[in-house]
């Protein structure tokens, strides 16, 4: 029986991973001031009739903290390019020299930052609600084994372990992604 209790504490540990993972993924999206190729990770480009990420059609960069540049694989794609970045929502006025996109970033201000603060403690919230429902998944998996009381209080310690690390973790990185979004 011992081997259901570790797949169960396995698969809660693979979840609780799973969240962080969306997690640092999510906070990626959130721009803390400095020019990120990751900023257009969600720009959508009408590539022949079909939408295609941006970074399919193109090579994005970084020529320095407070600039991207857009430099299209086929000359015709820039009108589409610089529509689809306006489209996306993003805040960003392009600009097209004819051989690139050139997008600069604003620096971000304080209301701004609080917003975007904001927006990352709402997405490790997320995190942590993900967290908590794959402790109480794996409490429910747990009490439906054939298991001696002793080896499921064991068990359900274990599990709560894994949550308080795994919110430990959610928190860490929600301090460092504050601290670089609110960094002047």
């Amino acid at each position: 029986m011992d081997e259901d209790v570790k797949f169960i504490l396995d698969s809660t540990k693979e979840s609780m991973e799973g969240s962080i993972a969306h997690l640092q993924k999510a906070l990626t999206k959130i721009r803390a001031g400095k020019a990120s190729p990751m900023m257009l990770s969600t720009v959508m480009v009408d590539y022949y009739g079909s939408q295609t990420p941006l970074s399919q059609v193109s090579n994005i960069n970084t020529p320095d903290a407070r600039t991207l540049s857009v430099q299209p694989w086929e000359k015709n794609l820039l009108g589409d390019i610089e529509t689809a970045i306006m489209n996306a929502n993003l805040g960003f006025n392009p600009m097209n020299n004819g051989e690139m996109v050139i997008i600069n970033v604003p620096p971000l201000t304080e209301e701004r930052r609080i917003q975007l603060a904001k927006q990352a403690k709402g997405e490790a919230e997320d995190a942590k609600v993900s967290i908590r429902s794959a402790r109480q998944d794996a409490n429910k998996e747990l009490k439906a084994l054939d298991i001696s009381e002793d080896l499921l209080k064991n068990a359900e310690v274990d599990v709560q372990e894994l949550t308080n690390s795994y919110s430990d973790k959610v928190d860490a990185i929600l301090t460092a992604k504050e601290a670089e979004i609110m960094k002047v």
